[in-house]
């Protein structure tokens, strides 16, 4: 796919918005507005580039991937983030997910385990001109918190369990949006209530590399 072809990447994120995302029940406008503009194609390799917009995980760096559009924004919506949030994500990965946190949020910190994609995802933000999104290598099992406390927290990577540091990161009434488990995986929607108390709700089964680190799985 020719690198000048801007029109016809448009016109795959139109598609994958109408196809992927509103007919499997993604309903929140703005997000859709988001995924309609970030240009996915910036954060994979330029090989992977034709299959930018498709329906599947894509191969990055460190042998790591960007997830399914489906899946991002699944759990970005169960984030419900709002324009004033502060947000925290783990496992930056190429960024992308990243980009679109910026464009629903007032200010989005993200962990990444390794270096190199923490430079080139802070790179290609840079770049597309998201100033508000700062991404630092980090244990992203112990969140960041020298910045918390976050009304929404997702990671992108699955934990044998809740990761208590993330929780207690959270805003009152935050939102942690985090998959658990080993070979059978689930997200599951953490909250914080108004009394401080922690309720967890799954939402739907999910595959997704494992989280590494202290409060994570080993490496």
């Amino acid at each position: 796919m020719s690198k000048s072809g801007v029109e016809a990447f448009a016109a795959e994120r139109s598609l994958m918005v109408d196809c992927q995302l509103r007919q499997r029940g993604i309903s929140d406008e703005r997000l859709l507005a988001a995924m309609n503009k970030v240009p996915r194609h910036e954060f994979v390799p330029s090989r992977s580039w034709g299959e930018a917009y498709a329906d599947h995980p894509i191969p990055i760096a460190e042998h790591q991937t960007t997830s399914q559009p489906y899946m991002i924004a699944s759990m970005i919506q169960a984030a419900q983030i709002k324009p004033e949030d502060r947000v925290l994500e783990i496992g930056a990965g190429s960024g992308y997910q990243t980009a679109l946190l910026a464009e629903l949020a007032r200010d989005v910190f993200s962990v990444e385990r390794y270096a190199s994609l923490a430079g080139s995802a802070q790179i290609t933000l840079q770049r597309l001109g998201y100033r508000n999104a700062k991404v630092v290598t980090g244990d992203g099992s112990l969140g960041l918190p020298e910045a918390a406390p976050f009304d929404a927290i997702i990671v992108s990577a699955a934990a044998p369990r809740v990761p208590p540091a993330l929780a207690a990161q959270l805003a009152i009434g935050g939102r942690l949006v985090v998959p658990i488990g080993q070979s059978e995986q689930q997200v599951q929607l953490v909250q914080r209530q108004e009394d401080g108390a922690i309720s967890v709700r799954t939402l739907e089964g999910c595959r997704f590399v494992p989280l590494i680190g202290q409060q994570g799985f080993a490496a």
